[in-house]
């Protein structure tokens, strides 16, 4: 037996016991006579006390070897209260280096300064940090817990496949060559939408998996191209069926995991979410809300909102507590951001004195000021913030200056868990690439009774019965209640430009099946890294996988994507052809 204890389990009540433990050397300090040496493994840090006898057998360790050492757990003279094996150390009366190290190419410690490529390159170094375990430690738990909270609803885990049929979901495909079936391919799924549904076909009634995903498209701070996700579906369900699902098992996750009892959540629909927030994620922490004021300029003298409802655009509003101290650089800054979202700028206001001033206040008729301080209920040194252009636009740029202005004024707190269900989600979505409209989902998303008819003829005006749960401006897991009925499916085909025999093509085994009784059913896909990385409070995916993929998609530490032998791509009947290079 290598060890009798871990690192961090020893304290004041096990003094006089004689132990070993294990562990890497995470600090080394010689005073001569005596030596000190902190020994870690994951479970925490334990000093070590080597005595003048002792001594000179660790006179050549450094840090990051691994230890065990045999001695005797004594009390402190000096207790260190910032960690919790701080009251204890071992007497050493035995040492034996089980391995050695190279000087780290980064520093091994809960804060290091290392270059996220050198951690990504070296990750079996980073793991060994202890915020990193930790986070890992919490997304078991978290697991954990959504099995544990599934299983008693009577949901089964079923696996479904990794090799299948490439089909459009809305991102590129990562390919698999078959080598029995030449110039053939599988396809990693993007989700297991299909199989998950055929599962309620086959009368499974309820299911999930934690089921790792892949996508081929392009990266950020919270995605990376394979994920993993809590993938729930149920048969003989509705919207509320799965809504209660879903807010059962956060409870049971956050009840147990951050000690807190999550309030019931509320609903918004798409359209609302848009207005009001600018955003079909809205981060609900901080109340800030877009006001539509286009009405009480239809008289304006400002040139900006003239032309901006001329041309059948709208006049967006929201207004920031206390906001007037704001100097003419940043608010020149506000309308540098929203042009990132096709805005012209920011028009603005200053409320203070019980008057208007800055910005367009001398085009501000006693009219429209008296109604804008009734709209907003202004109050001593408020700021107004105006965008002016096409809807689709106005409403997202100011929602995405909203946004900035709550992580900037410190109006989101991390210590608040805002969840939000957003509802009724457009069935279509406009191309202007295709110039035609586009499902805004896979298509077997079902549209709302009441928007049947507008399936064909007013694609603009119909709403789905698609769904997204978010959390403190995170899309937390999308769902939706499925098509179940042939003629419905048809007729969504037909609205998607897919004939019969494209249909059958793309899903041929998979329309085959609902010929044979399908029941009404609906589900969700949960993103686990996302939802870990608001459990944890860190703004980077990296941090909640352990062996992560760069923004371009490569892997440090394996080195890969990589090369492969002629021998293997003559097997998957596979040339490699070098792209020409385009001329100038």
């Amino acid at each position: 037996m290598y060890r009798t204890h871990t690192c961090g389990e020893l304290r004041k009540e096990d003094a006089g016991k004689s132990v070993s433990l294990c562990g890497w050397v995470a600090k080394r300090r010689n005073l001569g006579s005596i030596c000190f040496i902190d020994l870690r493994d994951r479970y925490g840090i334990t000093q070590v006390t080597f005595n003048e006898e002792m001594s000179d057998s660790v006179k050549d360790v450094r840090n990051e070897y691994v230890l065990q050492v045999s001695g005797e757990v004594t009390l402190k003279e000096n207790p260190n209260n910032k960690l919790a094996t701080g009251e204890i150390e071992i007497a050493a009366k035995s040492v034996k280096v089980l391995s050695t190290s190279k000087t780290t190419p980064m520093i091994v410690a809960d804060e290091t300064d290392a270059l996220e490529d050198t951690r990504l390159r070296y990750r079996y170094l980073d793991l060994r940090r202890s915020p990193l375990q930790q986070r890992l430690i919490a997304r078991d738990k978290v697991c954990t817990l959504f099995r544990e909270y599934l299983h008693s609803q009577n949901f089964v885990e079923v696996e479904t496949p990794i090799l299948s049929k490439s089909t459009p979901e809305g991102a590129r495909d990562y390919l698999v060559p078959s080598r029995l079936y030449e110039g053939s391919f599988y396809a990693l799924p993007q989700s297991p939408q299909i199989y998950k549904q055929l599962l309620m076909i086959g009368g499974m009634d309820r299911y999930f998996q934690i089921a790792r995903c892949f996508r081929d498209e392009d990266l950020r701070a919270d995605r990376q191209p394979e994920f993993t996700q809590i993938d729930i579906e149920m048969s003989f369900a509705s919207e509320e069926d799965i809504f209660g699902v879903v807010e059962g098992a956060m409870r049971h996750v956050f009840k147990n995991v951050k000690g807190i009892d999550l309030p019931a959540f509320p609903r918004l629909p798409y359209r609302e979410a848009m207005d009001k927030y600018g955003s079909d994620k809205p981060d609900l922490r901080f109340d800030m809300p877009m006001h539509n004021v286009q009405d009480l300029f239809k008289e304006t003298a400002f040139p900006v909102f003239q032309s901006a409802l001329q041309n059948g655009g709208v006049i967006k509003g929201l207004k920031v507590d206390g906001g007037s101290s704001f100097s003419r650089k940043e608010l020149d800054g506000f309308s540098e951001f929203v042009k990132i979202y096709k805005a012209k700028g920011v028009a603005f206001l200053k409320y203070q004195g019980g008057a208007f001033s800055g910005g367009f206040s001398k085009y501000l008729s006693a009219a429209e000021g008296e109604a804008l301080k009734e709209e907003f209920v202004l109050q001593e040194n408020d700021l107004l913030l105006f965008v002016a252009d096409k809807k689709e636009v106005a409403e997202v740029a100011l929602g995405a200056l909203r946004n900035k202005l709550g992580h900037q004024l410190g109006l989101c707190d991390d210590d608040v868990y805002h969840f939000v269900w957003i509802t009724e989600f457009p069935m279509y979505e406009w191309s202007e690439e295709r110039q035609r409209y586009e499902s805004a989902h896979h298509p077997f998303t079902a549209p709302r009774d009441e928007d049947i008819d507008k399936l064909i003829d007013d694609k603009a005006n119909c709403y789905s019965r698609a769904y997204d749960l978010v959390l403190n401006g995170y899309e937390l897991l999308s769902g939706s209640v499925r098509i179940h009925n042939q003629e419905m499916q048809a007729k969504v085909f037909e609205a998607l430009g897919l004939t019969p025999e494209k249909a059958k093509e793309r899903f041929g085994f998979f329309l085959e099946a609902f010929e044979y009784g399908a029941p009404p059913h609906c589900g969700v896909g949960i993103g686990l890294e996302r939802l870990m990385m608001l459990i944890t409070k860190t703004d980077n995916i990296k941090d909640v996988v352990a062996f992560p993929k760069t923004q371009s998609a490569m892997d440090l530490m394996a080195e890969a994507p990589a090369g492969v032998d002629q021998d293997q791509l003559d097997d998957l009947h596979i040339a490699v052809v070098e792209k020409k290079k385009k001329q100038a």
